[in-house]
């Protein structure tokens, strides 16, 4: 069995003396503990926001879908709450994509087609 003791340890902290000094091995321990903290508090954050969001849209979808078919939100099983979300989410997520393309298709018909540029007519103004 291959465990980590002491004295591998003390051969890898020695290998890491030798590259970095023992200078720089309190900063590197330093900013690795920073990374790791921050990397937690993010993680923590996003999972609390997609919980937040998940509520807020599982609330609205499922009443609303569980008006469009007759069934009240108590009614509703869990599988058929989380179809719903999931249903409402791709909904919007189509919305949002159509509009964007609608924005990209009207930004592109104003820009002047190609070869439609005279050079002659600018420096006949000039």
């Amino acid at each position: 069995m291959m465990g980590i003791g002491f004295p591998e340890l003390m051969i890898i902290l020695v290998i890491i003396m030798i590259i970095f000094g023992a200078g720089k091995l309190p900063e590197i321990g330093s900013a690795f503990g920073r990374s790791i903290k921050n990397f937690k508090s993010s993680m923590k954050e996003a999972q609390e926001e997609e919980e937040t969001a998940q509520v807020e849209e599982g609330q609205q979808g499922a009443i609303e879908e569980g008006a469009e078919e007759g069934k009240a939100e108590e009614d509703m099983t869990e599988e058929e709450k989380e179809a719903a979300i999931r249903k409402k989410a791709e909904e919007e997520g189509e919305a949002k994509d159509k509009a964007m393309k609608d924005a990209a298709d009207s930004f592109t018909a104003s820009l002047p087609r190609k070869g439609s540029y005279d050079f002659s007519k600018d420096q006949e103004k000039s």
